[in-house]
C-alpha cells in the first residue's frame, strides 16, 4: 500500500475516531461521572490491526487533541492522555503476543483506558477516587467486549480493502 493511502486511510480513522466521540459526548453517562463506552477506541483499534501502534497512535492522538480543542477542558485532556496512553500500550502489546482475538484486546484496552484515568485522577485528587476502580474495571470490561466484536467484523471487512 502506498504512503499516501496509509496517510488518508489513517486520516479517515482519525475523524472517525473524533465523529464517535462527538456522539458518545450528546449521550447520558451510566451514573458515573466520566464513564464512557469508549466508541472511539473502535477507530483506535482497527487502526492498529490494520497498520500498526504508530497508526493507531496517530488515530488516537488527533482524536484526542480534536476532543478537547473543541469541546474539553485541560483536565479532560489529563484523563483522556492518561487512560488513551495506557490503552494503547496494553492492546499494542497484547497484539504483538498474537495470542488474543481483537474482542480480547479490546476488552484488556477499555481496562486499560479506565485504569489510565483513576491514575491520572488518583494523583490529581488523592486515594478518594479509587472506590470507583471496580465498577470502572467492569465497565471497561463489558464495553471493550462490544467495542471487539464490532472492530473485529470491520478489520475483516476492511482487510480486503486495505489490501487491493
Amino acid at each position: 500500500m502506498s504512503k499516501t493511502r496509509r496517510i488518508a486511510l489513517c486520516g479517515v480513522l482519525a475523524g472517525l475516531a473524533f465523529g464517535l466521540s462527538y456522539i458518545e459526548m450528546l449521550l447520558p453517562t451510566p451514573g458515573i461521572v466520566g464513564a464512557k463506552l469508549g466508541l472511539a477506541n473502535l477507530a483506535v483499534l482497527v487502526a492498529l490491526y490494520l497498520f500498526s501502534w504508530r497508526e493507531a497512535a496517530a488515530v488516537s492522538g488527533v482524536r484526542i487533541l480534536l476532543s478537547w480543542l473543541l469541546f474539553g477542558s485541560f483536565t479532560g485532556l489529563i484523563y483522556s492522555l492518561a487512560g488513551g496512553i495506557v490503552s494503547l500500550i496494553i492492546m499494542s502489546l497484547l497484539k504483538k503476543l498474537d495470542r488474543f482475538s481483537p474482542v480480547g484486546v479490546s476488552i484488556a484496552g477499555g481496562v486499560g483506558h479506565n485504569l489510565g484515568q483513576i491514575l491520572a485522577a488518583f494523583l490529581l485528587l488523592g486515594s478518594g477516587v479509587l472506590g470507583y476502580l471496580p465498577l470502572l474495571i467492569i465497565l471497561g470490561a463489558v464495553s471493550g467486549a462490544i467495542i471487539g466484536i464490532v472492530a473485529a467484523i470491520l478489520i475483516n471487512a476492511l482487510r480486503k480493502v486495505v489490501k487491493s
